[in-house]
């Protein structure tokens, strides 16, 4: 027998998925690639995510597991954009009537920092401060919010650079976290702060693993540093994510 309320849940949340995308409205942006834009290689005009379908897919997925089993925590996702992946997190608390937990913005809101290849030699050379596009301000990711019926006080924003704001955020635990840092600084900052606070059942997604290699080189060092074995699970061309088990 199907569970209903499950179904609903989900036809509710792909419908989110498919809007924030555009994969539903390709006569906003009618020069996309399908394909491209299914695996989050373009920046896109208008959509709310740059992500792409399977990492939006992926998302649902992994929510699904963590909501489904009760993993304790609040949701968070570290650099946003316009704040799409954070919509679909808040999406989910709807669909599952959830009223306790928090989504967790956190960003900038002003595009990336200039790389300190001094004290994080990875980075050098991987500069990304000067890309406008990438500089959201935090009145446009409320608007995003806003547009699904979703800006509430369930929804967090820890507004600055991640050395600043991660450090003594008020988070107590977290069900799922999502990085998408791009840089070697921002991600182990992310992991040193927040992985912490992942319960066991908790999933880290990190969105840059295969498109920056800064990124994957501070998970890897992660995982060595914490002697960290949990299966690494490709989700695309750049997605990854595991399940904490201990």
């Amino acid at each position: 027998m199907i569970d209903e309320s499950s179904s609903l849940r989900h036809r509710y949340l792909d419908l989110m998925a498919g809007c924030l995308c555009r994969d539903l409205f390709p006569e906003m942006e009618p020069d996309v690639d399908a394909a491209v834009r299914a695996e989050g290689r373009d920046w896109p005009a208008s959509a709310e995510t740059m992500i792409g379908r399977r990492r939006l897919d992926n998302l649902v997925d992994c929510l699904t597991m963590v909501l489904d089993n009760d993993v304790p925590g609040d949701l968070m996702e570290t650099g946003v954009w316009r704040g799409g992946a954070t919509v679909l997190m808040r999406g989910a608390l709807a669909a599952w009537g959830d009223d306790d937990r928090s989504v967790w913005v956190a960003d900038s809101f002003r595009g990336l920092p200039p790389p300190d290849a001094e004290a994080w030699p990875a980075d050098k050379g991987v500069d990304l401060s000067g890309v406008e596009t990438l500089a959201v301000s935090r009145a446009e990711v409320e608007a995003s919010f806003a547009r699904y019926g979703l800006l509430d006080s369930q929804v967090r924003f820890l507004e600055g650079w991640f050395a600043d704001t991660l450090p003594t955020a008020p988070i107590g635990r977290l069900a799922l976290l999502r990085l998408d840092g791009d840089l070697y600084q921002s991600t182990w900052e992310a992991l040193e702060n927040l992985y912490p606070k992942l319960s066991v059942g908790g999933i880290l997604i990190v969105d840059d693993y295969g498109a920056f290699e800064p990124c994957r080189r501070a998970v890897e060092d992660y995982r060595i540093k914490y002697e960290i074995s949990d299966e690494v699970i490709p989700v695309d061309w750049t997605g990854i994510w595991w399940q904490r088990t201990r």
